[in-house]
């Protein structure tokens, strides 16, 4: 299958409110959120403890999604906030929600 037509995830992972966070893409969520949960998704989300997952958005295409990944991790710390904090103002753990 033509890699374009497979969708993906933008996330964001983080240890706590308004803590360190993480962006990341990917195209099997739950395989992913499982890897940084168990210290072997990224070397920062494990030097750090990120094992909340906080946002996420599905898109269509994973090219669409590593464009999107790249621009949020351009974006302040303030903006990734409000953007968090539109749908999860309490920066609860997510991943049932997402994943379940």
């Amino acid at each position: 299958m033509d890699r374009e037509r497979l969708g993906g995830w933008v996330y964001i992972m983080a240890d706590r409110y308004r803590g360190a966070m993480y962006v990341g893409v990917t195209s099997h969520i739950a395989a992913r959120i499982h890897q940084h949960r168990n210290g072997c998704g990224s070397d920062f989300c494990a030097r750090y403890g990120l094992k909340r997952l906080v946002w996420a958005e599905r898109g269509d295409r994973i090219e669409d999604c590593i464009a999107h990944e790249r621009r949020l991790k351009r974006w302040r710390r303030e903006f990734k906030f409000d953007l968090i904090e539109r749908g999860n103002p309490d920066w609860l753990d997510l991943y049932d929600v997402i994943v379940g």
